[in-house]
């Protein structure tokens, strides 16, 4: 075969330190764009984000050529740097230490961008350390819920 084809399409999560309450409506305005610029920018393509003010859901294509792992790591840390120097006020945020990170079917693209959408909604009925357990869950990851939260 004379190139490399693929589909690698990932729905990820992860939240504030602590889950405080950093991501309002202002924030979020700017911060979407923002971590959209630096998937881009590691030629990844995002599809859609959301979340509320303690967590971001994210889905997009990644490039199989680089891991998951070193695209969250540039995220989160390009990312609060730019808070910091957006947000003088928020000079104490912080990224939880770890993420979630599910692989999406095609055919499942419209469930997935409705969830995202949705966020608001889903978290007036539950709270994210519950999203979270239950996304664990349904993907059969296995974890020890001790060390999950810190």
């Amino acid at each position: 075969m004379s190139g490399t084809y693929s589909q690698l399409l990932l729905h990820g999560v992860f939240s504030t330190k602590h889950r405080r309450p950093w991501i309002s409506s202002e924030v979020a305005g700017r911060l979407y764009p923002y971590l959209a610029g630096v998937i881009r920018g590691e030629k990844g393509l995002l599809y859609d984000i959301g979340g509320v003010e303690d967590h971001v859901h994210l889905y997009w294509r990644w490039r199989p050529d680089e891991s998951v792992s070193n695209l969250m790591r540039n995220l989160k840390s390009q990312s609060s740097g730019w808070i910091h120097e957006t947000f003088p006020a928020l000079k104490d945020f912080a990224w939880q230490e770890g993420y979630g990170v599910f692989s999406v079917s095609k055919s499942q693209e419209p469930v997935i961008k409705s969830y995202i959408a949705s966020q608001r909604e889903h978290h007036q009925r539950t709270d994210f350390k519950s999203e979270f357990l239950r996304l664990l869950r349904a993907h059969d990851v296995e974890f020890d819920e001790r060390y999950v939260f810190d």
